[in-house]
């Protein structure tokens, strides 16, 4: 069985998630109790489901604090498992809450929405680390839905994923970052009028970059001082390495390095390449 778990914030963007499995043929269990799960997965492995897709977070009550242990007993036992944790800045919790008026799980008596994401941020910091960390801050729907679809192709127990990810410093830093790098110092396509609407991803943009030195001796630093570590990282069992390179708008510079960086170690890990503030390529699905 693949088992996929899902749990979060609230507000991140779990529902999304879920519905993105639930659309690739998985049997989704939403809100479910840790406690319930050793036997959630048992049913449904002896009725001959081969995916399942379960979110558990704080609705779930007190239990939720069991799940690094229950994580630790379901990979003894032969099926494949992923753990994603979605997360979010708090002022776009803020946000995401007032515009759709709902009441937050913690939000119980005098306690104020600030408090309750407070709180629960505080609830479930064991979890951030036991999985892939996604922040959802900033991101539109149709990107997160590319996201989470990235990270099920990825096969459980396969070694380290290395994860390029493109960001604007106007926007802060990722939540999800294990290394940031900042390229803002660099020459600004943004300056040129045919450039500005472009991305990294475009070859005049690219000729751009590659035709200033400075921008090739900074990718090499980076190209190398990434090489020279990721056996560590791998030594450390790792399943997931997030690099972020930022630059103003996250448009040009930082979309650039990504490409180039994720292609240049596409040998030597799994590769993924993210932006988070372009939008994905058009799929042509509805």
């Amino acid at each position: 069985m693949h088992l996929v778990l899902i749990s979060g914030l609230s507000g991140s963007g779990k529902s999304i998630a879920l519905k993105v499995l639930e659309d690739a043929g998985y049997y989704c269990v939403d809100n479910l109790p840790s406690l319930l799960l050793p036997q959630l997965v048992g049913q449904l492995d002896q009725q001959g489901y081969d995916k399942c897709a379960v979110a558990i977070d704080i609705r779930g009550g007190e239990s939720v604090a069991m799940l690094p242990q229950q994580l630790d007993a379901l990979r003894a036992h032969d099926l494949q498992l992923q753990f994603l944790f979605l997360d979010a800045k708090n002022e776009t919790l803020l946000k995401r809450f007032s515009e759709t008026r709902r009441r937050h799980p913690l939000a119980i008596g005098d306690s104020t929405l600030s408090e309750a994401i407070a709180e629960e941020r505080l609830r479930l910091e064991e979890l951030v680390e036991l999985g892939h960390h996604i922040d959802t801050s900033d991101v539109l729907p149709n990107t997160l839905r590319d996201w989470v679809r990235q990270f099920v192709a990825a096969e459980p127990g396969q070694g380290l994923t290395l994860l390029f990810e493109s960001f604007g410093f106007k926007h802060g830093l990722p939540l999800d970052a294990d290394l940031v790098f900042d390229v803002r110092c660099l020459p600004n396509p943004h300056y040129d009028a045919q450039l500005r609407p472009l991305t990294g991803c475009d070859l005049p943009v690219v000729e751009f970059l590659e035709s200033q030195p400075e921008v090739l001796r900074m990718r090499d630093d980076i190209a190398r001082f990434i090489g020279d570590w990721l056996p560590s990282y791998i030594r450390d069992s790792r399943n997931y390495l997030t690099i972020a390179i930022g630059c103003t708008g996250g448009q040009h510079r930082s979309v650039y390095f990504a490409e180039y960086l994720g292609r240049l170690f596409q040998s030597h890990a799994r590769v993924l390449v993210r932006h988070r503030q372009i939008a994905p390529p058009a799929t042509g699905s509805a």
